[in-house]
This record gives structure tokens, C-alpha cells and sequence, in this order.
């Protein structure tokens, strides 16, 4: 079992940044793809907006590159999402997810609210 906790989200500025973490307990990073989605509003469905590589470079959604960085440190069970640069798109309830040979867990979400 992966349990997997967001912090971060918070009111910000366009132009601003902000850093998300996820702490996972359980031995997710050793077995599981991490990665960051988002949901943006009801009736959306939720983006992938990156995902991390243990090996080689992770991936990003095309709206996101040069602007998020995504980071684990295994050393504290910990993931992170760095965003610069956040623009109105980028609102909404970012997840972390564990994606598992037995299945997909994900987070309890962290808001993000971006401001013109």
C-alpha cells in the first residue's frame, strides 16, 4: 500500500512560482513511476503533467516545459514540482500519483489558484 501526501498549493500571482511536495510513505519510490497530474476544473479531465525518471529525463507536459521541474529525493520519500512562471492555465488541483504494477494511488490533491 502507497500513501501519498501533497502540500503547497497555495494563492499566487501570474508570473509567480511555487514548489508542490508529496511525501509517500510505503516503498513507492523503489517500485513506482511518480508523477504529477492536475485537474483543472469539473468536467475536465485530469493532465498528466509530468513525470518522473530514475533513469534519463523526465517528462512534461508540452504546456509546462521550461516552467515545472519535477524532482524526488529518496533520501525523505519526497516529490517535488517546482512551477515558475505560473499563468492562469496552470490553476487547479494538482495530484500525485504512484503508478504501481498493482495499480494507480494517488494523493488527497493540493489546490492551486493563479491570479491575473
Amino acid at each position: 500500500q502507497v500513501r501519498l501526501r501533497e502540500s503547497g498549493g497555495r494563492p499566487v500571482q501570474a508570473g509567480g512560482s511555487l514548489k508542490l511536495s508529496c511525501i509517500a510513505s510505503g516503498p513507492a519510490f523503489s517500485r513506482c513511476t511518480m508523477g504529477w497530474y492536475r485537474h483543472e476544473a469539473p468536467g475536465k479531465e485530469r493532465e498528466l503533467v509530468s513525470t518522473f525518471a530514475n533513469v534519463g529525463p523526465s517528462t512534461y507536459a508540452d504546456s509546462v516545459k521550461g516552467r515545472f521541474t519535477i524532482a524526488q529525493d529518496n533520501a525523505t520519500n519526497t516529490l517535488y514540482l517546482q512551477m515558475n512562471n505560473l499563468g492562469t492555465d496552470d490553476a487547479g488541483v494538482y495530484y500525485c500519483a504512484a503508478r504501481c504494477g498493482e495499480g494507480t494511488y494517488w494523493g488527497q490533491g493540493t489546490q492551486v489558484t493563479v491570479s491575473s
